[in-house]
């Protein structure tokens, strides 16, 4: 079963610009009640659609770096990555629905 993958600074190119499938990267806080809200809608795309998609975690505590990088200001944020790139983005929480329609999306997009 996949289970979202942590990652950092030394992991990022690997898991998230060089994957071969679109990889959601959620920016969040261990202290982020919206955060800890989405986590089982996150747990189960991993589960689910693994295959297709790639469900990342960046803690934005551990990694200010990487969130300042990508202008997060607010937790949780979305970004969805294609071919290495920012393709779309949602600040708040979002249902399991939407998080996966965003990445569909994102499987029907040419490479840039």
């Amino acid at each position: 079963m996949n289970h979202p993958t942590n990652i950092d600074p030394t992991t990022f190119n690997t898991e998230v610009v060089e994957s071969s499938k679109p990889v959601l990267v959620d920016f969040w806080a261990p202290w982020c009640g919206p955060c800890r809200m989405m986590a089982p809608a996150l747990d189960e795309i991993a589960a689910s659609q693994g295959d297709r998609f790639k469900i990342t975690k960046l803690n934005i505590d551990d990694h200010p770096e990487l969130a300042s990088k990508f202008g997060v200001r607010a937790v949780p944020t979305l970004l969805f990555f294609k071919n290495g790139q920012v393709r779309d983005y949602a600040v708040g929480t979002l249902g399991k629905q939407s998080i996966l329609e965003k990445l569909e999306k994102l499987e029907t997009l040419q490479a840039a």
